[in-house]
């Protein structure tokens, strides 16, 4: 087993000497034999499809926190009486603003209309800067002062703050063509933020002023980047009524674990801010059985009340909390909780034994860790101290559900002992019924998608994004919060006094913030199995498509090729699951023996007449059949696992061919459109990521090579060109840029050029020809095998 580790972003000339030691230091390290290596990991920004950030990383200078250890005592929340009385004071002279949410996003419409109307009359060369606009880069708990500059292809942002102690800048710049998805979003309660979402599952979250934030939208919008998905100037609750997801749910095409994820993202929240971070119920009540019973209520927490008010003991106390209290100048409301159910220091206190988490919390801590008792150390201690504490009213993060990781002390930090039992803090204490972290994350998932759960999940989303998220239904549930939680309580524009400001924005960022509220009526519930099965064989809901359920299929025979030249290869182009936009495949491709290449019409199902194939008339006509040109190796016979295609269907990836190159095929018109040698033997196989951004090849050489295939590469502009210009710029690195002029030059280089698949790495260990390939992006993780021995590595990600 050999690992390879590369980082995924990087500013330019400040991260070359990082990516060349962790790139010869980790990977040396890691194939050292006989060697006990110690490991340091951090959290990776990379998420899945699904959202999920599971990827760790080696840290190449970690830090143990010796020091922050030494200094543990038992100091009292930084947040003082005192500080809380300041802050009232300061926002009581602050007018609150009235959000017209219609007239904002009718104007950014409007904005946007004129701005596309406006470049497309505009004839821009490559270099010309459209807009270039301080802002600041937000990081989970830091802004970052720099300044953003948009051209025709590229996103740049400049970081103009001092270096970090290790020399470490946040610059960052990518191909306008990897932008995935624009949200718009909200920042301290204002709306003046961007989230953007690139295709290599990243995403960077920047504040502007808001007409600022308006204008940069309109121009990322009107460039129209080309794997966009979403981006438009409408409200998160009409987004969520347009967006289907809701039905999906109710129908079960969803999982609860997806649409609570959707109705996050959605809702504003987000992975780059910890005051908005993503929000999830605590969905259990046992956590001391040795054995959790699914199937029986009791095992479950009441989801149609706040956690605050999950114990009826507590419910008298948060009611007379909220009925005496009298604010006298009247400007601080009503409230049942002065905390709130998801702030930075919840977040961190989750995550304190995973960086960059743990050194957030040691930073919020004065330099010091927290006392181990108020450390989180034990899942049952944690839900007792809830169910006894009425002003406890942490809920859950994702990580809950998916991450074993976080429950484990990996770098071994000093986290102390508890007073009482002298027990010293480590991995988390796992409720009875689990006995690994790993036991634990698959029966809580499973817990999340049970029955009991799925038939009354939607009071809670009630609570937390819909109707009793606020207003008189809120007082009612017993659901209201401190007002500086919501938005639209505190307008900052009217705080002139920098350090005033300072201090306001503080605090809402510590307190908590409240999601954009997608819902004024109740939320429909889940139809049960047994509903959803009655409806499915009335033809009712969408049918499932039939390539996800080959073994279930019913069979029809239909003649597109002939005996003597056999189907060697056949498949439909697998839409990417990057968004809450799904498309259906509509082609299907075949090569024959003979290396005819047909691309043919389908529908997968049809309510009248079943299933639908229009075979491609070329492939029976020897004038216009395609081929696909090479030729092959005479000792190379093609199979399946020779090709592959792209998730857009446009192009067909082949290898086998004589000059041990990788070809890139224009499925419409049977072309070559690209020619790539790095093998020094021929490719004996191939296969693509189910992002379609990464494909492996394997080889007689017995190597394997990642290459890039996304669109448009770090330094691409857009469109296709042959191979004569793919090889000019395949070598250059991706850090190697030492100045804004090489970046410039290689960026014209490109230009011509953008397409053509760029090798990353290669892969060694094997001691015979690759006889089979596969990858998984999400893992970073390609799986090899040969005639004679197996690896598994890492890949190389750019």
């Amino acid at each position: 087993m050999f690992f390879f580790s590369i980082p995924l972003v990087g500013s330019y000339m400040d991260n070359m000497k990082t990516h060349f030691e962790i790139q010869f230091h980790i990977s040396r390290a890691r194939e050292s034999r006989g060697k006990t290596i110690e490991e340091y990991w951090t959290l990776s920004n990379h998420e899945n499809t699904a959202r999920m950030r599971l990827k760790l990383e080696p840290q190449l200078y970690p830090n143990t926190h010796e020091n922050a250890s030494k200094l543990r005592d038992n100091a009292t929340n930084h947040y003082d009486a005192k500080e809380i009385s300041e802050f009232d004071s300061t926002i009581k002279n602050v007018v609150v603003r009235d959000f017209l949410a219609n007239d904002e996003n009718s104007q950014l419409e409007e904005d946007l209309r004129l701005t596309i109307e406006a470049q497309s009359q505009q004839d821009v060369t490559l270099e010309k800067l459209l807009i270039s606009q301080e802002c600041e880069l937000i990081t989970l708990m830091t802004k970052v002062k720099g300044r953003i500059e948009v051209n025709q292809t590229f996103f740049t942002f400049i970081d103009l703050s001092p270096p970090g102690e290790d020399g470490s800048k946040h610059d960052f710049r990518f191909s306008i063509n990897k932008i995935r998805e624009v949200h718009l979003r909200k920042y301290n309660l204002r709306r003046s933020a961007l989230e953007i979402f690139l295709i290599d599952q990243t995403s960077y979250f920047l504040n502007f002023t808001t007409k600022t934030r308006n204008k940069i939208f309109s121009k990322i919008l009107s460039l129209q980047p080309p794997n966009i998905l979403y981006g438009s100037g409408r409200s998160p609750a009409e987004l969520l009524k347009t967006s289907g997801l809701t039905q999906k749910w109710m129908n079960r095409e969803i999982s609860n674990f997806e649409y609570l994820m959707y109705l996050n993202t959605i809702a504003g929240r987000s992975y780059n801010d910890l005051s908005q971070y993503p929000v999830f119920p605590w969905i259990l009540a046992d956590y001391t059985s040795d054995i959790l019973d699914l199937t029986d209520p009791k095992s479950f927490r009441d989801l149609s009340k706040p956690i605050g008010v999950v114990n009826p003991k507590n419910e008298a106390e948060v009611r007379s909390k909220y009925d005496s209290f009298e604010d006298p100048s009247g400007a601080i409301p009503k409230f049942h909780y002065g905390t709130h159910y998801s702030n930075s220091a919840g977040v961190l206190h989750y995550l304190l034994r995973v960086e960059p988490f743990t050194s957030l919390h040691i930073e919020l801590q004065s330099g010091r860790f927290d006392v181990a008792d108020r450390q989180f150390h034990s899942i049952p201690q944690t839900w007792k101290l809830l169910m006894d504490n009425p002003n406890d009213v942490k809920e859950l993060i994702p990580e809950f559900f998916y991450f074993p990781e976080f429950l484990k002390n990996m770098n071994k930090f000093d986290l102390g002992h508890l007073q009482i039992t002298k027990e010293k803090v480590d991995d988390v204490i796992l409720p009875s019924w689990a006995t690994t972290p790993e036991e634990f994350i698959a029966i809580h998932r499973r817990a999340l998608e049970s029955e009991y759960v799925s038939q009354n999940l939607h009071h809670w989303i009630d609570l937390i994004f819909g109707y009793k998220q606020k207003g008189p239904k809120a007082v009612e549930a017993l659901n209201v919060f401190y007002y500086c939680s919501y938005e639209g309580a505190v307008d900052l524009d009217k705080i002139t006094k920098p350090v005033e400001r300072e201090a306001v924005e503080g605090m809402i960022n510590n307190f908590g913030q409240v999601p954009s509220q997608l819902m004024r009526e109740p939320h429909p519930r889940r139809l049960t199995q047994e509903e959803t099965a009655v409806k499915l064989l009335r033809g009712e809901l969408k049918r499932p498509d039939l390539t996800q359920f080959l073994d279930k299929v019913v069979q029809y025979y239909c003649e597109i090729s002939t005996p003597k030249d056999p189907i060697v290869y056949l498949s439909p182009p697998r839409s990417p699951p990057r968004s809450f936009l799904q498309l259906s495949p509509d082609m299907l491709v075949s090569i024959s023996k003979s290396c005819i290449l047909g691309c043919h019409s389908w529908m997968s199902y049809d309510k009248e007449r079943g299933f639908l194939l229009e075979i491609d008339a070329t492939t029976t006509n020897l004038k216009n059949r395609k081929r696909i040109f090479g030729p092959l190796h005479p000792s190379q016979a093609p199979h399946s696992q020779m090709f592959a295609i792209s998730t857009d269907g446009k192009l067909l990836y082949a290898g086998g061919i004589w000059d041990n190159s990788l070809r890139v095929y224009n499925l419409h018109k049977g072309k070559s459109i690209a020619s790539v040698t790095r093998h020094l033997d021929i490719i004996t196989c191939l296969a693509l990521d189910n992002c379609g951004s990464y494909l492996v090849t394997g080889s007689r050489d017995c190597t394997c090579i990642i290459w890039s295939i996304q669109a448009s590469h770090v330094y691409g502009g857009s469109g296709i060109a042959g191979s004569s210009s793919a090889n000019v710029t395949s070598n250059i690195p991706v850090h190697a840029l030492t100045s804004q002029t090489n970046l410039q030059s290689v960026m014209r280089l490109n230009s011509q050029n953008s397409f053509s698949p760029k090798p990353l790495t290669t892969l060694y260990g094997h001691d015979g020809a690759i006889s089979s390939v596969a990858i998984y992006t999400e893992l970073d993780m390609v799986v090899s095998g040969s005639l004679i021995t197996s690896a598994t590595s890492p890949i190389a990600n750019d």
